[in-house]
């Protein structure tokens, strides 16, 4: 499994200045989380490792070779992305949904076969979605999709997951099955690389953190080194108290 990598790359965010240049390697079994404010950049940065958008300068390689060498089809294999929002383009069930996982495995015209019936049934039923199969997408609710989404990336099953607030809309139960299954998917030698607006469950599920600042600067490395009050309050703007709970720290917001 091929490593993801940031060099020298400076995301493009119209109006803002360059910013810092990142250098950093997901590797496999490791679990990254980006933190940050609203506009800080997060979304953009998961979409230019993606290939989805051009980098201001910079590139993002898989392995030595850069994203922009490599046929859309084969970064589909390593890559799966699970987006913020989105967009129905036509009506289908769930079942239909999550199949769309196994397209970049398929040459042009083939079309799924049982075995990937089978993973797909399989990844809905990890995701407590699979009573839902036959359910159009436009008529679940929002904490529904979420999971179709991520059900849709593990039958896709790439090396690499990126997925940008993985626990939007999903209440607390579901939030938790869901990171302990990406912790799962790093275990069996995969590499996740997730934005999150929750640092306690970054805190709590990330052994290492990106944090980028609105007017540019980042910092990343092993998420011990991270976890630092001063930076993660001028990372907020917000004073916190630190507690630690089961061995994790736990940040509570200062209330004034």
């Amino acid at each position: 499994m091929n490593p993801l990598q940031a060099r020298q790359l400076v995301i493009d965010i119209p109006g803002r200045g360059d910013g810092e240049a990142l250098n950093f390697a997901v590797e496999p079994g490791q679990i990254w989380g980006v933190l940050g404010p609203n506009g800080a950049g997060k979304t953009t940065l998961l979409h230019t490792l993606a290939g989805l958008r051009e980098p201001r300068r910079g590139s993002v390689c898989l392995g030595k070779h850069p994203l922009a060498d490599l046929k859309r089809r084969t970064i589909s294999q390593q890559l799966g992305l699970v987006f913020q929002e989105r967009q129905d383009g036509f009506p289908a069930t769930v079942l239909e949904t999550a199949l769309i996982g196994r397209h970049p495995w398929l040459s042009p015209w083939q079309m799924e076969s049982g075995a990937d019936e089978r993973l797909a049934r399989r990844a809905l039923e990890q995701l407590d979605v699979g009573h839902l199969s036959a359910r159009l997408v436009n008529t679940l609710s929002g904490g529904e999709r979420q999971r179709v989404a991520i059900a849709t990336v593990l039958t896709q099953a790439p090396d690499t997951w990126l997925l940008d607030e993985p626990t939007n809309h999903l209440d607390l139960h579901h939030q938790v099955s869901v990171l302990q299954l990406l912790t799962e998917q790093a275990r069996s030698g995969r590499s996740v690389f997730m934005c999150l607006h929750d640092l306690n469950l970054a805190a709590r599920w990330c052994d290492h953190l990106l944090l980028l600042y609105p007017n540019g600067e980042a910092c990343w490395g092993p998420a011990e080194r991270m976890l630092v009050p001063a930076a993660l309050e001028r990372l907020y703007d917000q004073e916190l108290l630190t507690v630690e709970v089961d061995g994790a720290p736990l940040f509570v917001p200062v209330k004034y």
